[in-house]
């Protein structure tokens, strides 16, 4: 694997919350960063600001994770720009929750489009031309484990990530390429806070051990790691980053 200075990293969804934690947190170790974002084009431009102003490099690339066209076009833009790719970090994804009983065809099918197909995408891509000895990081959540009322279509493409974690470890070892996950907990982004009462977001808090929600920097912090040469003894593994709540 390059040094921090020459690796390359693509960072889905990282506009705003956990994936602007991440982006910012890799370009701090020298890591050059494709910051992907599907609408939020100028919060994405602040974070590219916010690296450059440190001294890191990154650009914005806008795509949305579901369509069909965007791993390509993300791993096109790395190479044009850095010369490559060693680093995918699966990060943007959407969540609409309901029971079961309520969730409509749509609502289930645009999760699995962007949580599942745009990931398995990503990871199809990042298969054919991420470089030797790279890092592939995954997002699950910590649903899968705790199987709350309300979360069965987010949980199931969720699940479904871990899986594809586990057999694209196997598949890509050999090159020295390793594959993980990160299952976040409750964390505090715009993206968890949607549709939750103040009661709701009280209680989900006061469940927690720490009795408080997860801070995108403590997630990047570990994803940082999992990118890092340090972790290349550890493949194929979902980790959970939740304060103790499963």
């Amino acid at each position: 694997m390059s040094n921090d200075q020459t690796r390359v990293a693509i960072v889905t969804g990282a506009s705003r919350g956990i994936g602007a934690a991440i982006a910012e947190r890799l370009a701090a170790s020298g890591i050059a960063v494709v910051v992907n974002y599907a609408r939020g084009r100028e919060a994405a431009e602040q974070v590219v600001k916010r690296i450059e102003a440190a001294g890191g490099r990154a650009l914005a690339a806008q795509g949305d994770i579901a369509g069909a066209d965007t791993a390509a076009a993300l791993f096109d833009a790395a190479e044009r720009a850095f010369g490559g790719a060693d680093i995918l970090i699966n990060n943007a994804g959407t969540m609409e929750l309901g029971a079961i009983s309520e969730t409509t065809d749509a609502a289930f099918a645009r999760q699995i489009e962007v949580n599942l197909t745009g990931v398995f995408r990503t990871l199809r891509e990042a298969a054919r031309r991420l470089r030797g000895g790279g890092r592939i990081v995954n997002f699950s959540s910590s649903v899968v484990g705790l199987y709350q009322p309300r979360y069965g279509a987010y949980a199931a493409s969720k699940a479904a990530i871990e899986a594809m974690t586990h057999v694209l470890a196997k598949e890509l070892a050999p090159r020295g390429i390793t594959v993980n996950a990160v299952a976040p907990g409750p964390t505090e982004t715009e993206m968890f806070f949607g549709g939750k009462s103040d009661e709701q977001l009280r209680a989900i808090a006061a469940a927690n051990p720490f009795g408080r929600f997860g801070q995108p920097p403590e997630i990047a912090a570990v994803v940082a790691f999992l990118a890092s040469p340090e972790a290349s003894w550890v493949n194929g593994q979902i980790l959970r980053v939740n304060g103790g709540v499963v």
